[in-house]
Parts: structure tokens; sequence; C-alpha cells
């Protein structure tokens, strides 16, 4: 019955639509004839121009002259006709032969004009619309109802596929959602105890550190259906509607329990109450007051478990996460070395790769890396040994895709002037150099003169483990590596360039650090005065600075010392390795790209031609390895023809029992042409 309301309404709407369509159509195309003044018709009225007159409007004439044109006249007078007869019986007066202009006489207010159809359309057009309405209005605003603003956009899964075997990188937070799962499965044995099963669970992380993933695998690992939608998904212009919507959602839930609900970036409809710029009617408060309602009010929900992911859990309500409504908080973090090679394993499951890769390398290559940021990687490799038609993923593959992933593609299509290229090359030797001379430095992974993303070239150094502390040692050294390239600029070119920037901004950032936050400066050990973190503006706005001016001078002196002293110990690394500095040019001149074996290699002494050949032969064994990873393809073997049974036979040629090894070409041979 509602598929036939519904095809009614859409065929009336049809109908609607082409009438309005033909009556625009036929109003553009009507005669587009010149419309002239009343007092232009009397003018050729008395120069005796007129032939006829003929009224085709309300109050609109259309007149016609001697010379065949014609023109439009609004003429609101009702006693025109009269007043024409009235003038030519006085011009017959003196002029018998005078002939009368013909006048049809219609009554002005006579027929239909193009306003009254337009009205009478407009008024036809809203009354079906206000039937639809209503009409819509009675059926309580169902699954396709006009006003269906009440109800709740959750998307349904009943048979999730996820499973706890394809989340890698996060042990404990599996163990901690298993107990979940359990409690779907057997919530009679925890009865039996006098244990409640929780009404939800929290995951915060990063962003791409897999909560959604884990939520889909809690479903999947207990059969339950899985309502998902986004906390941005209850929000709506109309207040009261966000409110509508959770009560809808647990009331579908209620119908399916045991289930699983899961609201992804919560922060959207749970932060904190009081903490925005509208009052106790704001259309966020009136929905979070409806979810707590919903998780831990009157009515009891044991089988429905709500879970939330979030990244920016401090700005949440405390009642949102207080016991007996998020009872768990997981927090899933960035993997560690351990994790990121989990992680690589699964998302390498179905695609081919070279002998030469290394998962626990990626890992190490890979600090900091998200669950997300390494399948990107692992695509981004894919994509580019497919577009170089290779059937294998290489080392150097991945390497470019955490490149890529990290710093923005190649271009090696922008024109570099020579200047330009040679600042780039030594700025680029001076970051490598410092950072292989200096104990606490990071291992220097590639060293590269093509511009990636907003660089004119790139360094990339990674850290030999996942160490949370950062030591006073390493944070010194790391200053001077990125100082190293505005030395190395000084050194050689005896001058400096803008390609600077970035590493004197960071850099002037983590002495900021140290001094501020990190209390590791001379003149203020172990002291803390704030640092730039961002606030939460409902919560902090009242924030203030914590020290006096006096202060502010003798931090930025302390900065000023940090920098400095790391400055000279870079300029003095590199002194002493000039020679290195200049091969390591030439290197990079020739190939653009250098990776750690070929650093190592300069820092021991090899010559420029030692290292040349060390990359010519890798290149080899890496072509030689693509060419063996091709399928071979079978020898096409000619049919024989056998003139006693006239049937084509397919005799296979015998395999050679030894080796066939190429001859070397005689030289008397060429001699003798």
């Amino acid at each position: 019955m509602e598929k036939k309301s519904k095809k009614i309404f859409y065929v009336i709407g049809i109908f609607i639509v082409i009438i309005a369509a033909i009556v625009l159509l036929a109003y553009f195309l009507k005669d587009r004839t010149e419309t002239k003044s009343y007092t232009t018709l009397w003018e050729d009225i008395r120069a005796e121009k007129v032939v006829s007159v003929e009224y085709t409007d309300n109050y609109k004439v259309i007149v016609t002259l001697n010379d065949k044109t014609q023109y439009y006249v609004f003429v609101v007078s009702r006693t025109f006709p009269d007043e024409v007869r009235a003038y030519y019986e006085t011009l017959r007066t003196t002029d018998p032969n005078v002939v009368e202009p013909s006048i049809t006489l219609n009554d002005p207010s006579a027929g239909i004009s193009w306003t009254t159809i337009a009205s009478v359309l407009t008024f036809v057009l809203m009354l079906g619309l206000g039937i639809y309405l209503i009409i819509a209005m009675r059926k309580g605003g169902g699954a396709g109802g006009a006003l269906d603003f009440g109800k709740t956009k959750t998307r349904i899964v009943t048979n999730v596929k996820v499973r706890f075997n394809d989340v890698a990188g996060a042990e404990e937070e599996k163990t901690e959602l298993r107990e979940i799962v359990d409690f779907l499965k057997n919530p009679k044995k925890y009865v039996q105890m006098g244990a409640k099963i929780p009404r939800g669970v929290l995951l915060v992380g990063p962003p791409g550190t897999g909560k959604t993933l884990f939520a889909k695998a809690v479903a999947g690992e207990a059969n339950v259906p899985f309502f998902s939608i986004s906390g941005s998904d209850f929000v709506e212009m109309f207040v009261g509607v966000g409110a509508s919507r959770v009560r809808d959602l647990f009331s579908q839930a209620k119908k399916n329990m045991p289930c699983i609900i899961f609201i992804d970036e919560i922060d959207a409809v749970g932060r904190q109450r009081g903490a925005g710029l509208g009052g106790g009617n704001d259309e966020r408060e009136q929905t979070l007051n409806q979810l707590l309602v919903q998780m831990d009010g009157f009515e009891s929900n044991d089988g429905i478990i709500v879970m939330a992911a979030t990244n920016r859990a401090d700005i949440l309500d405390p009642a949102l996460l207080r016991p007996g409504r998020f009872d768990r908080q997981i927090y899933v973090n960035i993997p560690d070395v351990k994790g990121r090679e989990a992680i690589f394993k699964v998302h390498a499951r179905n695609k081919p790769l070279s002998s030469e890769i290394d998962f626990r390398n990626l890992a190490r290559l890979t600090s900091g890396f998200s669950g997300a940021d390494i399948a990107n990687v692992l695509n981004e490799a894919a994509i580019l040994a497919a577009r170089d038609n290779r059937k294998v993923i290489a080392m150097q593959d991945i390497t470019e895709g955490i490149n890529k992933v990290m710093a923005g593609p190649q271009k090696k299509s922008r024109l570099i002037t020579e200047s330009d290229k040679r600042i780039t090359a030594y700025h680029e030797s001076g970051h490598a150099i410092v950072a292989k001379c200096l104990r606490y430095c990071d291992q220097v992974q590639e060293v590269s003169i093509i511009p990636r993303g907003m660089a004119a070239g790139y360094t990339l150094s990674i850290p030999k483990n996942d160490n949370n502390h950062m030591t006073y040692n390493k944070l010194n050294d790391t200053i001077a590596m990125m100082l190293g390239g505005r030395a190395a600029e000084a050194i050689v070119i005896k001058d400096v360039s803008t390609g600077a920037s970035n590493d004197i901004k960071r850099a002037s950032e983590l002495a900021r650090k140290m001094v501020c936050e990190w209390g590791m400066s001379d003149k203020f050990p172990n002291m803390f005065f704030g640092g730039d973190q961002e606030v939460f503006i409902g919560r902090d706005y009242q924030t203030q600075v914590s020290y006096s001016d006096d202060s502010a001078a003798v931090i930025d002196s302390e900065i000023q010392k940090i920098i400095e002293s790391n400055y000279r110990r870079a300029y003095q690394c590199l002194t002493e390795k000039r020679e290195v500095i200049d091969n390591m040019v030439r290197l990079l001149y020739e190939h653009e790209t250098i990776y750690t074996d070929e650093v190592d290699m300069l820092l021991e002494g090899k010559s420029f031609e030692e290292i040349n050949e060390f990359i010519r032969n890798k290149e080899e064994r890496r072509k030689e390895e693509n060419r063996r990873a091709e399928p071979e393809t079978p020898p096409i073997i000619p049919p024989v023809f056998d003139p006693a049974s006239t049937i084509i036979v397919t005799e296979p040629k015998e395999e050679p029992t030894e080796e066939i090894k190429d001859v070397p070409e005689n030289p008397d041979d060429k001699k003798d042409e």
C-alpha cells in the first residue's frame, strides 16, 4: 500500500511538472510584438495609419497599420471604441471618404489572461504540496516519509566478517575486548556470579590506530548485530531531533538484543556541557542528556553494549565517562616496532613481495606510523610496482611509499637551477654527515636531492628503537643535526640560504620545550613554564602565563645558548669531514638518492668509484630478481603434418642435457668480412 501511494504521488508530481513546463514554454514562445503607448496609438489614428484594432487580452489590444506592421497597446479606457467612432464622425463632416479603422468590440475583461493561468497553477501546486505534507505527517514519518527527522541514520550489519585475526599490533587491547565478546556469548555465567555486563566501552587513541576496526572485530567475534553511527549524525538544525534519534536508536537496539551500538567520533555530541556558546536548550546538550539516560537511566538495557571511539577524550563530559555508562576506557596507542611488524604482515597477505623485503627493518623505518599509515604505505608500494609493470613489490617501492606518506610524491619534472641543486646537495649532505658523526642521532636511512612536497630535498633518519623518553644528549644531537644543513652551506658555499627555514623552526621549538617544559636549562633546571599545547576554549580560556617578563628574557637567552652551542658542534664536525661532503655531493649528483649503505661507506673512507660500482651492482641484482619473478612463457611448438594419418600432430622438443653457454665472438670472422 505504501509503495502504491508513493507511485501515485510520483505520477501526480510528474504531471504537475509537465503542465508547468508547457505553460512556461508557451509563455516564452508567444509572440514578441512590440508594445507602444496609448499616445502613440492616437497619433497613428489621427495620421490615418490604423487599419484595425483588436482586443486580445485584458485591456491589451493589437494595432494593425496600413503598412502591415503591428504593435500592442494597453487600453484601460472602456470608452475607447466610442471615442474613435466620435472622432471619425467629426472627420466625415469635412471629408466623407475617410475610412474608419475596424475595431473588434470584445469585452476587455473577457478571456483568461496569462496572469490568471499562472495564479491558478500556483494555487494547484501549493494545494498538491499541502496534501502531500498532510499525508506524510499522518504516516508518522515512516521509512520514506518527508518529515523523517527523528529517525536514526544508523547502519545495521548482522553478519560482520572482521575478526581479531584481522587486527594486529595491539594484543593488550584484544585481551580487554575478548572479555566483551565473552559477555555477549555467555552472559549467564557472569550473572550467576553477581557480575554486571559492562554498559559501554570507550576506545581512545590517535587517528588511524584501528578503533573502528576493533569494534567491528568484537561484533564479528560475538556474532551479534552491529549498529554503526557517527556522532555528527545525531546533530541537526532542529532542536530536539538529536534526542529523538538517540531514543529511536536504542529502541531498534532493544529489538535486536544482544547487540553492539558503535558511535564513531563521539566527541561531536558528547563534549562537556556548559563549555559551548549555547544555553540549556542547546541541541548538543539535549542529545547528550538523552544519551546519558539511555545508557544508565531507569530503563535497563542489559543486552546492549555501547562502544564509542574518539581521539579527544579530554573534552568529553565527565558524566559520560563515569562507571555505569562507559565502564571501560581502552587506550589504543600507536603500535610499537613489534606491532608494526605484525601489521605489515597482515596487510601484505595478498601482495607479491620480493625476497629482499624484511618486515623487521620496515617496522624500524616506520616509527610513529599508525595501522592506517602502514596500510597506505603498502598500497602506494603496490601502485608503484604496477605502474612499472613489475610482478613483485621491491623494497625500494615500500621505502618510496614511506617517503610519499611522510613528505609527498617526488617532483622529478620540476625545473631546478644549477645553483639551487648545488645548495640542496651540500645542505642535505650536512644533515647526513652530522647525524652519522654524533652518537645520539637517529640512523640515516636516505638522502635525496629530488624535490618532494614542499622540500627541495630531504634527509630521512629513523630511530633505532621506540623509546618514549628523549634524553638531554639526544635532544642536543638532534638540534645539531637539524642545523647541519645551514652549517654546510656556510662552510662550502660561504653563504646561507632560506632553505634552512624549516630546520631552524623545528630546532627552536625543540630548544624552547627543553627550557620551558622539560627543565633542561642551566638557569632554570627542573622548572616548568607551560607550553604551547592545544587548549579547550570552554575550559581553559582563562589560562595565563605563569612567569614574569624578566624570566621570559632569561628563557630566550637560554634557548639562544642551546641553538648556538649545537650549531658550533655541527660546524666543527663538518669542517673535519670536508672531503666526505664533496664525495657525497658527487654521489647525489650522479644518483640523486643514496641510502644507508652508501652513507656508511662514505664515512668509512671509500672512494667515489667504489661506491658507484656498489650501487650499480645493487641495481643489477634488483633487476635480476624482477626478471626471475616474471612467469615463464612456454615455448611455441610448431605443428608437424603427418601425411599417413592426415592429422596434425604436435611433437615436443627434446630438452638439451647440458646447458648451452654463449659462445664468444671470433675476431677472425670480422676480418673475413
